[in-house]
């Protein structure tokens, strides 16, 4: 599934896009957002097919290398671990995987530069090349390279680039949709027919919390940011960068409108999302504010938690 972190960048995308454009289109701007998160469940199905796309391609390579005039013994009796890899043979053959990308049109067929240079640079690894010299191969061996393939893949670039050509909408979400595919193969079991895909939200909860934090974010929006100027009234407002405020409110939002979720998890995921969408120091600058907004949202009786959410 999704993970929640994912749905909270998904809305502070959506809520800048909004604010930035000068929409005034509510509904509009939140059917942009879920098609945003229907094309992140969409790369999942993407990424699950590429051990296929790969395997198709090192056994073209053999089939070439039998053709030549003057074939080695290795030509003509290629190493076939890889190819005939059971994880991979299980995952080709899952009817729910097949379908979705049949109907969304998911396809590496016009990408076959970059099959071959995610080939070349997997294989010349020390993890693929152990795994292609060992005698027999257990199930769990062939998952481990799968898995190996995915992490490997975090740091690719190439594919990042590849994705953002195919998608604009895939920009930033390639580590997150490798994990949610790492924990699908880890449940994954020799007695399986095929593979269990993970569903795109964890619970019913997942949309409602995506609806509900928008829509109390642009609403509210306004309010928020004059609640916000409380507690930066010290700070140099010209210094204080756009997505710093975005990120406060929509932080705001959530504290108020979700008593089950924890004010910890709240601040912890947005001032580690601050992190990677807005300057250096937004983090500091997020989490002291963030304590100051709490404290006085808590005295208001504004933050009211129960269950989980005292935790």
């Amino acid at each position: 599934m999704l993970s929640r972190r994912l749905l909270r960048i998904k809305v502070a995308k959506a809520l800048y896009a909004h604010l930035q454009s000068n929409a005034d289109n509510m509904i509009a701007s939140e059917k942009s957002l879920n098609l945003s998160i229907d094309k992140a469940y969409d790369l999942y199905f993407q990424l699950l097919t590429l051990p296929e796309a790969l395997v198709k391609y090192a056994t073209e390579r053999q089939e070439i290398a039998k053709q030549k005039k003057l074939p080695t013994f290795e030509d003509l009796n290629p190493n076939t671990k890889f190819v005939e890899n059971e994880v991979i043979r299980v995952i080709s053959v899952t009817d729910a995987i097949n379908d979705h990308v049949a109907k969304k049109k998911l396809t590496w067929a016009n990408h076959p530069e970059l099959i071959r240079t995610i080939y070349n640079a997997w294989s010349e690894t020390e993890y693929f090349k152990a795994y292609m010299m060992r005698e027999k191969r257990t199930f769990e061996e062939d998952r481990a390279l799968v898995d190996h393939l995915y992490t490997f893949l975090a740091d690719f670039v190439a594919l990042d680039d590849v994705l953002e050509e195919m998608s604009i909408l895939w920009a930033d979400d390639l580590p997150y949709i490798l994990m949610m595919i790492q924990r699908t193969l880890s449940n994954m079991r020799i007695s399986h027919k095929e593979l269990r895909v993970a569903e795109k939200f964890k619970s019913e909860e997942d949309p409602t919390f995506v609806k509900t934090l928008f829509e109390k974010s642009l609403v509210n929006y306004n309010e928020y940011q004059q609640y916000i100027e409380r507690y930066t009234s010290n700070w140099d407002m010209e210094r204080i960068v756009f997505m710093d405020n975005l990120i406060l409110g929509v932080a705001m939002a959530e504290l108020i409108n979700f008593p089950s979720i924890p004010v910890k998890v709240t601040m912890d995921e947005w001032i580690e999302i601050s992190k990677y969408y807005s300057t250096p120091g937004s983090s500091n600058f997020i989490n002291g504010v963030l304590d100051k907004i709490v404290t006085s949202l808590t005295d208001e009786g504004r933050i009211q938690k129960f269950g989980r959410g005292l935790i």
